[in-house]
This record gives structure tokens, C-alpha cells and sequence, in this order.
């Protein structure tokens, strides 16, 4: 099997190899755009035409006309990206007031400069001459000034489209925490990182990656504290993207992941800014980007796609016992139908005699075997789970409640599934949604199948195999050349007081090695709190 796999891969690459010089072709040829080197000429009329033939029908530019003294000159901007009420007083009210408080007009040299300094009252503004950057700023949002005899164009950054604002996050909601999450706005999402690391270690670098959608992307890191060599992978993996369009995160984690064919996430995703705070504490790189809600975070590893932030504000116990309830359901969603039809098929001895006698009674009229049974309601409860996700809310939950309740109950007075099966499924449905991270969980959802035809083929021995299987792959993942796997393997003891417990605050001196530039003290020794005493 492990040769077939690797027939396919290689065929994969070949094939990616051959379009190469295709997408390298039209590439270039995509970029080869005729407005790259045209620069403004000074005479008004003939470059609003040029950019007329760009913006043509655009049913939501608007051209705004006005006239300071014998110089006439047009503002553009597209409706909808802009704040209307700041172009009313911030451009136009000093711009109008200005014609009419001046008797003498200034001179063409001297009226670019006295627009910046002292008519237009807005703080963000600069210039250019060239005609694609005017297009580039009109499209993201930015209002344009063009005067005759001026051969630059001021860009007033008055941007104000509608917006969601700050939400709890819906998918990683808890019962202790800030109940603040990301939004689609990108300066919303650094600004709420802003105020959580208020230090000038924090960097965020901007770049934009998509020919097409130009879409703004933040990597932010702690400097210092996250690993050079991390930092500039990770730039250059941003840097190597060529592609036309970024609608949502998922592209970017796509295109950027040490091993695209492994099932396992290598990077995660969050809505929740104290998260991505915590992790760049830790050393590791977030990646905000524009219109999406989730931040990305690298690398990550197995073990911390199964912490959760509210580990770090619960007392100690507490959250070291949630964490082995997690190991324990991640067990259980993974391996107990496979081992329930490992048992019912080749290994009958290993079941007390009681619980033997009530399962073959329970199953005496099910008319398949086990393994057959198990994926007719398996496959039937992932359907159900997607109802469930795609409808809506509330007919969402009728279909998830009365699939479950009706269809289970009447498969089993109709014989097709047993009562055993019917509760080894519905515990491995609760498993599947302990997990922190919904990604790992989807990994384990699928990887539930091929347990299953294994222990199904082979029994326990199958189990067996497909464990060994599936701790060597994880073992030889990456997520930007850190182990998946660690700090386990390789071992590293000082990272282990974060893995299978959660140690205190004030024992957790160190950061963890991981990504982490040098292993730097988090707080002082002797930390631990005590009462005080005054010495006497």
C-alpha cells in the first residue's frame, strides 16, 4: 500500500512539473498589464479619460468636480469603500472654503504643497504619479485628488465600509476568558493585538499576496522571542505565493504547509486574539488576513492542537483533568468502533462471557456483519452532522435532534443495527466534538474509516498495524521544520510540563523550546506564592 501511495505522489508531481512552464506562462502574460509604465500627464482632462477606460462600467465610481481659483479639479472614489462624511469635511468643506476665502490664487508650483498643509484636514494622505497605483488605491478604498497642471495625485485614506464588530467567537466559545474575536477587518484584528501585547517587540509586516483580489496580509511575531530562521521561512513561504485570488485563510495554509498530501493539519486557526497572544509569547508567527476571521498560527504541533486557551485560566488540577479527558475521547473517537468490530469478529474471548451473551442477542437479527453495520451508521451520522452545519439554525437542529432520536430508534426496531452499535457510534459522535482544534478533529473523523476496514479485515492485529502506520507518518511530519510530535518525540523535558499535564503558572519559568529564539525566563525564579511575612 505504502508503494501504491508513493506511485501516486510521484505521478502528482510530475504532473505539477509539466504545467509549470503553462502557469509560469500565463502568468507572465497575466502581468504584463499596459497601464504599469503610464504615468500622469498634468492635464486633467486627458488623465480622467484614461481612467474612465479602466473604471468603465463601474456603476459605483463617482467623480466629484470642484475648482479652486482657475484650476479645476475632480476627486474619485468608489461608493460603498469610503466614509462619506469625512470627504464632506475633510476634503471638500476646506477645499470649497478655501475658494472662496482666497483673492488671489495660488501658483500651479505651490498648490500641491498647500493642499497637503493646509487644506486638507485628514492625517493619512501621500502621492504618486503613476496610473496603476491610482487604480490600486481607488480599489482598496482610498480617495483620489487630481489637480489640472499637477502631475501627481493625492491618495486621502478616508476608508469606511460596513463591518461586523467584535464578537464572541462562535466556534471556540468559553465559560472563563475574554469574549473578544477576531472580525474580517484587518486593522480591527492587529488592533486587538495591540492591546494585549502593548510592547514595540511586537512586528507586523505587511504584504499582499493574489493578482486579482490584492488581498492585505499581517505576519506578526514577537522579535526577540520567535526564531530568526522561523521568521524568514515563513516570509518567504508568503513571498513564493502566485496566485490570482486569497478569499479566506484556508488558501493561505494550503499553499504554505510542509506536507500538502499528510490528513493532519500543520498549522492552526483561531477567531480568539488572547490565543494568538499566548502563542507568540510561546515564539510562534501568526498570519492575520484581510476579510476573514481567523488568524493562522505556526508551527504547531500534536499536542497543542489539543490545548485550548481556557486551559491557562483555570486553576491548574482542573485543567489537567479536562486535558486527560481529552486524551481519553480522542482515544475513544479514533479507535472504539474499530475495536468493537475487532472483538464482535475474530476476538469473542476477550469479552466477559455476560456482556458477550447480550451483545449476540442484541445483534441476532442484524442481518449484516459488523463491520458493515458499523459504517452504515457511522457514514449515516456524518450525513446528519453536515444537515445539520449547512441548514439553517433551526432547521438545522430539528434535523440533527430528530435524525438522531427517530431514524436511530426505528433502524433498530427495524433490525438493521443493533443497540450496542447505536451507542458505540453516538460516544464516538461526543469524542469527535471534545477536540480544541475543529481541524485535528476532521483528521480523526476520517481516519476512522480505514480503522475500521482494518479491524474489520484483520482484527485487532489491523488496529495494531494501522496505529504503528499512522505514529510513523506523525512522527516524520514537519510543520515548518519543527517535529510534529514534539516535544515527545524528539523528547525534551522541558517542554513537558505543558503537554500531558497543565504544570502551574509559577512552575513554567521557561518558554518552550519550540520555535523559540532562545530559551528566555517568563518570570522570576521562586515564583510560587506563598503568604506574605514581614521579617521580624
Amino acid at each position: 500500500m505504502i508503494g501504491i501511495f508513493k506511485k501516486i505522489k510521484q505521478l502528482l508531481n510530475l504532473y505539477s512539473n509539466d504545467e509549470h512552464s503553462y502557469d509560469n506562462h500565463y502568468s507572465n502574460n497575466e502581468e504584463q498589464d499596459p497601464l504599469e509604465n503610464k504615468i500622469l500627464t498634468g492635464k486633467l482632462q486627458h488623465d480622467l479619460q484614461e481612467l474612465k477606460i479602466v473604471f468603465d462600467r463601474f456603476s459605483d465610481i463617482v467623480y466629484r468636480e470642484f475648482q479652486i481659483g482657475s484650476k479645476k479639479g475632480t476627486l474619485i472614489f468608489l461608493d460603498g469603500l469610503v466614509n462619506m462624511e469625512l470627504i464632506d469635511s475633510d476634503i471638500l468643506k476646506p477645499l470649497l472654503n478655501y475658494e472662496k476665502k482666497q483673492l488671489n490664487p495660488p501658483r500651479i508650483q505651490l498648490l500641491k504643497q498647500l493642499l497637503l498643509e493646509q487644506v486638507i484636514t485628514t492625517s493619512q494622505i501621500s502621492h504618486g504619479h503613476k496610473i496603476k497605483d491610482i487604480i490600486d488605491h481607488i480599489l482598496s478604498g482610498d480617495t483620489i485628488l487630481l489637480m489640472d497642471g499637477i502631475q501627481q495625485a493625492l491618495f486621502v485614506s478616508l476608508r469606511g465600509w460596513d463591518k461586523r464588530g467584535v464578537e464572541e467567537p462562535a466556534t471556540e466559545a468559553v465559560v472563563r476568558g475574554p469574549r473578544e474575536g477576531f472580525t474580517e477587518n484587518l486593522r480591527t484584528n492587529t488592533s486587538l493585538l495591540r492591546r494585549r501585547l502593548k510592547t514595540p517587540k511586537l512586528k507586523m509586516e505587511l504584504t499582499t499576496v493574489g493578482r486579482l483580489s490584492k488581498t492585505d496580509i499581517v505576519l506578526t511575531y514577537l522579535e526577540g522571542i520567535a526564531d530568526d530562521s522561523l521568521i524568514t521561512e515563513v516570509r518567504t513561504r508568503l513571498n513564493r505565493i502566485d496566485i490570482d485570488a486569497i478569499l479566506e485563510s484556508g488558501y493561505i495554509e494550503e499553499l504554505i504547509q510542509d506536507n500538502p498530501f499528510s490528513i493532519f493539519p500543520q498549522m492552526s486557526y483561531t477567531e480568539r486574539p488572547d490565543k494568538v497572544a499566548g502563542n507568540l509569547l510561546e515564539g510562534h508567527i501568526g498570519i492575520l488576513i484581510d476579510n476573514t476571521p481567523f488568524c493562522l498560527i505556526a508551527p504547531q504541533t500534536f499536542f497543542q492542537m489539543l490545548q485550548g486557551s481556557e486551559d491557562y485560566y483555570l486553576r491548574y488540577p482542573i485543567a489537567t483533568f479536562v486535558r486527560w479527558i481529552r486524551y481519553l475521547f480522542l482515544l475513544i473517537a479514533l479507535l472504539l468502533p474499530s475495536l468493537y468490530i475487532a472483538l464482535t469478529t475474530f476476538h469473542q474471548e476477550m469479552i466477559p462471557t455476560n456482556l458477550l451473551l447480550s451483545i449476540a442477542a442484541a445483534r441476532e437479527n442484524v442481518p449484516f456483519p459488523a463491520l458493515v453495520e458499523a459504517l452504515i451508521m457511522e457514514i449515516s451520522f456524518e450525513g446528519l452532522r453536515e444537515a445539520g452545519i449547512r441548514l439553517p439554525r433551526p432547521a438545522g437542529q430539528a434535523v440533527s435532534i430528530v435524525g438522531a432520536l427517530v431514524i436511530g430508534q426505528a433502524a433498530v426496531q427495524a433490525g438493521i443495527v443493533s443497540n450496542s452499535m447505536v451507542i458505540i457510534v453516538a460516544l464516538t459522535g461526543i469524542a469527535s466534538f471534545v477536540f480544541p482544534s475543529y481541524s485535528l478533529g476532521n483528521s480523526i473523523r476520517v481516519l476512522r474509516f480505514p480503522m475500521m476496514i482494518l479491524a474489520g479485515t484483520m482484527g485487532v492485529y489491523g488496529i495494531l498495524l494501522g496505529m504503528i502506520a499512522l505514529q510513523i507518518h506523525i512522527c516524520r511530519l514537519r510543520s515548518f521544520g519543527v517535529p510534529y510530535f514534539s516535544p515527545v518525540a524528539p523528547l525534551d523535558t522541558d517542554s513537558l510540563k505543558d503537554v500531558v499535564i497543565r504544570a502551574p503558572l509559577w512552575a513554567m519559568i521557561k518558554r518552550p523550546g519550540l520555535g523559540v529564539n532562545h530559551k528566555g525566563k517568563r518570570m522570576k525564579d521562586n515564583s510560587r506564592p506563598s503568604p506574605y511575612r514581614e521579617n521580624k
